[in-house]
């Protein structure tokens, strides 16, 4: 086992305990998402990743893993459903693709962020 160093600070003794290096990546909309369902409806998870270190790396997967799932999704669901001529019906192009995009994302946050 590893001997632990302390600081002194007034009359108390600090151990010196550092966090191990992480990358600096940002969290997307689905790490968020989840990150926030896990400390609303799973805090015993949540806490664990977190004192292990395990939350981010967690998170980035989520994210990854939702965003490629999206895009499965919507290709799928494109297939299943054309949308109309983006030429001549412009608003109900952009309608029927938000409309997908909607469904997309509720099976998403189903699958994997509530999950």
């Amino acid at each position: 086992m590893a001997e632990l160093t302390y600081t002194k600070a007034g009359d108390y003794l600090i151990p010196d305990i550092r966090l191990e290096e992480m990358e600096d990546r940002p969290l997307g909309k689905y790490g968020r998402m989840r990150r926030t369902y896990l400390e609303e409806n799973n805090t015993l998870l949540y806490n664990h990743l977190t004192l292990t270190g395990k939350l981010f790396p967690h998170l980035w997967e989520v994210q990854e893993t939702a965003t490629a799932r999206m895009g499965q999704l919507m290709e799928e669901l494109l297939a299943a459903d054309p949308a109309p001529d983006k030429k001549t019906r412009q608003m109900d192009w952009v309608r029927h693709m938000n409309a997908l995009k909607a469904q997309a994302e509720e099976i998403v946050t189903a699958e994997l962020i509530n999950n």
